[in-house]
Order: structure tokens, then C-alpha cells, then sequence
């Protein structure tokens, strides 16, 4: 997909999320090897490491993988935010990273604007190709955009079936900014939701390929996770099918507005 910064990234990509570290390179190079081109880690996950093996025991270049991690909580600050991604540049064992996200806002030490500054003259200096961020909301995107006039690439934020967040897709839209979703299946909540169910069946299709194909067809980048191969094999099945425009009003009726994960605005 276009990124605003004239990049592009794989709209379909595997997340490593709760991946214990001794357990990452193996799910990685297995992701790869079915096709995944594109990679989600974060510091705080403590995987960056298993990342870099999987990658470098692919035996693909390291230009066909798209390496997407984030700065922490802890990190956030000039001189912090620098030290940080230096930290994970070294871990992951490149020269560069594809993607380097703010993993929260952490509003309360209201130190997320000096951070985006710091990820601007790093993405300036080349050692990131682009910056975004991730769990942040309107006001925190208006206020970083209004201070630097860098708009970021992606937001990555909690979605799913049953957390939509119609509003801040569309301020997305309207700025330029992709939706990436993380806990894109609801942690599996969602799988067994009757509508989910009817749909997958009536496409001879699991509940988890209808919910990422309804990521696809509403223009997320879309990052489940898996250790078990069949179903890293099986969530990368979701480009020979297409929902209808029924179903996908079906599936736009089930938001509830439910979180999974902590709320940005307090998370700490």
C-alpha cells in the first residue's frame, strides 16, 4: 500500500505480539517462507531479536522484508527516543528500519511531541524510511501534526469487528494516514460471532479469513499472529475471495465499541 511518504508497505503483514523470544524466529522464517512480506515487532514485545534471525535464515534480501518496530513508554524524549532506536537498529541487525512507530501516546507525561520531533530528524538523518505512530488519538495526531507539519504514515490502533473506531478512520482518511489494526481478530473474540460464522460458511471460509478479508476490502494493513503454522498459512489466504457489499454492511453493524487492549488515553 501508498504510504504518504511515497514508500509502500505490504497491506497484509504478521505480527509477533505475545510471541515468546525463544519462539519468534521460528514463526517468522514460517511466515515468510508462505509469503508474509512484512514483519511487526516492537521493543516492548522483547522478539527484535528472534526477528533478525527468522529474517536473516529466510534467506531473502533484506529489501523484500518490510521491518516495522516501535519506541516504548519508558523511551519517550529526546535523547531517549534516540538511544531507543538505536537499541532496536542494533537488536534487529540492520541499517536501516522500514517503519518506526510511537507505540503509545502516554499522555499523562505529555512528552509524545518532543518524541515525534526526534522521529522526524531520525527519518531525516535516513536511518528510518518512514515514522508513524501507533494507539494514538485525534487530538494527539492534531496536535503532533499541527507542531512539525509531518503527518504520520500509519496509525496503528486496536480493530476489530467489535471496535471500529469509524471516527478516527476517517480523520485517518481525511489526513492521509493508513489504518493499521492490531488484535484484528478481537484476541478471537470475534470468531465464533454468529454473523462471522454464517459468512465463513457461506464462503467455504474460516471466521478468521472472513474478519482479515473485511480488514482488506476496508483498506487496513492488517497484522495477525500465530505461531501455529497451518494458521499462519491459513490468515494469508484472504486474496481469492471477496465479501459482498451485504456482508459487509453485516459486519459494519457489529462494532460495540469493546477494547481488548488498555485505553490510549490513560495507558501509561
Amino acid at each position: 500500500m501508498d504510504l504518504n511518504d511515497k514508500n509502500r508497505m505490504p497491506q497484509l503483514g504478521f505480527g509477533v505480539f505475545q510471541v515468546p523470544a525463544e519462539e519468534t524466529a521460528e514463526a517468522v522464517g514460517h511466515a515468510l517462507h508462505t509469503g508474509y512480506r512484512s514483519i511487526d515487532t516492537a521493543a516492548a514485545y522483547g522478539n527484535e531479536e528472534g526477528v533478525r534471525a527468522g529474517v536473516q535464515a529466510s534467506g531473502l534480501e533484506r529489501g523484500d522484508v518490510f521491518i516495522t518496530t516501535k519506541l516504548f513508554n519508558t523511551d519517550h524524549g529526546r535523547d531517549q527516543a534516540r538511544r531507543a532506536f538505536q537499541q532496536s537498529l542494533e537488536t534487529l541487525g540492520n541499517d536501516y528500519i522500514d517503519l518506526y512507530l510511537i507505540h503509545w501516546p502516554v499522555p499523562a507525561k505529555d512528552l509524545y511531541l518532543e518524541t515525534w520531533e526526534t522521529l522526524c530528524s531520525l527519518r531525516d538523518e535516513g536511518a528510518v524510511r518512514s515514522i508513524g505512530v501507533s494507539n494514538f488519538q485525534i487530538d494527539h495526531l492534531e496536535r503532533i501534526i499541527d507542531a512539525t507539519g509531518v503527518v504520520p504514515t500509519v496509525n496503528q490502533i486496536e480493530l476489530h469487528p467489535r471496535l471500529q473506531q469509524p471516527e478516527l478512520r476517517r480523520f485517518h482518511a481525511e489526513q492521509g494516514i493508513l489504518t493499521e489494526a492490531w488484535s484484528p481478530l478481537g484476541q478471537g473474540a470475534v470468531l465464533d460471532d454468529p454473523v462471522i460464522v454464517e459468512i465463513a460458511a457461506a464462503h467455504d471460509r474460516t471466521p478468521a479469513q472472513v474478519v482479515l478479508r473485511w480488514h482488506i476490502q476496508l483498506g487496513n494493513v492488517v497484522i495477525p499472529k500465530s505461531v501455529t503454522p497451518s494458521r499462519i498459512e491459513e490468515n494469508f489466504q484472504v486474496f481469492d475471495f471477496e465479501l459482498s457489499d451485504a456482508e459487509m454492511s453485516r459486519l459494519g453493524e457489529l462494532d460495540r465499541g469493546e477494547r481488548t487492549g488498555p485505553d490510549p488515553d490513560t495507558f501509561e
